[in-house]
């Protein structure tokens, strides 16, 4: 990613305004004696770090520098540093009483400036910022092993947030206008009104708490079943994601004994159609018609389930 990429500049920009609205350029945390990075390392042992290397991986700090701040906080009394039992070579970190002290004194100061600092705020701007704050944390976290994608039944709200993203996904991606938002909200709200337990269902892809993507499966009058209003948010196309919600699709349609599952869907939405033939959908039948603002290829899928 180039420094000309927008998101580099707005970036900058939020960690300019975060670092000076929480204080961090302070000379020491909280008005404490501590600097954010001696305080770090208090918070790292009183949360269960017992050796350098585990608290220098945890804070991604320089081992010397560590090493210079562990010195400190050993000859103000804060911590101990001795041998450990298997092993004298490697040693372990423990806080003493007046280590902890001074960290329960950190903890109450920063609880304090956190707490006036969202003191304004209304209980809708409070769950915002936590909002905000979690998809932050989620979209910048690495790891080895990503979590694995969970699917769930839908849950108060779910059916609007379905509304809001397909409708928005598909303006922006085939420049749909506001007759298709219509459309969705008219199956989201006869979905949810006319629910049948057992018949009807909805799922949702999650990782970790964000959702990935949806798919509904509701019965119809003749007796079939029809996959409706599939999804999948665009960082996770080409995961998986889109063939398991048709898989469980499908699957659940078969145990519940619908014979023949369908669907209707446009030949623009390349990526979909190719997961529902690999799920073993035909085309049945296809007509030209003009909605949501373009000229279309409407399409009837189905799957025998027989």
């Amino acid at each position: 990613m180039s420094a000309a990429d927008p998101l580099v500049s707005d970036i900058r920009r939020f960690n300019r305004f975060y670092t000076r609205t929480i204080g961090l350029l302070d000379e020491t945390l909280t008005k404490s004696p501590f600097t954010l990075a001696e305080a770090r390392v208090l918070f790292e042992l009183g949360a269960g770090q017992t050796t350098a290397s585990g608290i220098a991986d945890a804070l991604r700090v320089d081992a010397a520098y560590l090493a210079r701040i562990i010195e400190r906080h050993r000859k103000a009394g804060l911590l101990t540093v001795t041998p450990a039992t298997d092993d004298r070579r490697r040693k372990v970190l423990a806080l003493t009483d007046k280590g902890r002290a001074a960290l329960g004194e950190l903890k109450a100061a920063a609880d304090h400036d956190v707490s006036e600092l969202t003191k304004p705020l209304g209980s809708e701007d409070r769950a915002r910022l936590a909002t905000a704050m979690a998809t932050v944390e989620t979209v910048l976290s690495i790891r080895r092993q990503p979590e694995p994608v969970m699917l769930r039944p839908h849950e108060i709200g779910d059916v609007g947030w379905v509304i809001e993203r397909q409708s928005r996904m598909y303006a922006s991606e085939y420049g749909w206008n506001g007759e298709y938002e219509a459309l969705v909200c008219e199956i989201g709200a006869d979905f949810i009104r006319n629910f049948k337990t057992g018949k009807d269902f909805c799922w949702v892809a999650e990782r970790d708490g964000v959702r990935l993507g949806a798919v509904f499966l509701i019965g119809r009058a003749d007796g079939d079943g029809q996959l409706r209003m599939l999804h999948v948010e665009r960082d996770a196309r080409g995961q998986g994601v889109g063939s398991m919600l048709i898989g469980q699709c499908v699957e659940t349609a078969r145990r519940v004994g619908y014979p023949k599952l369908v669907l209707w869907t446009n030949d623009v939405l390349s990526d979909a159609r190719r997961l529902y033939e690999r799920a073993g959908f035909m085309l049945a039948e296809e007509e030209r018609h003009h909605s949501f603002g373009k000229d279309l290829v409407g399409q009837n899928w189905e799957l025998v389930l027989g």
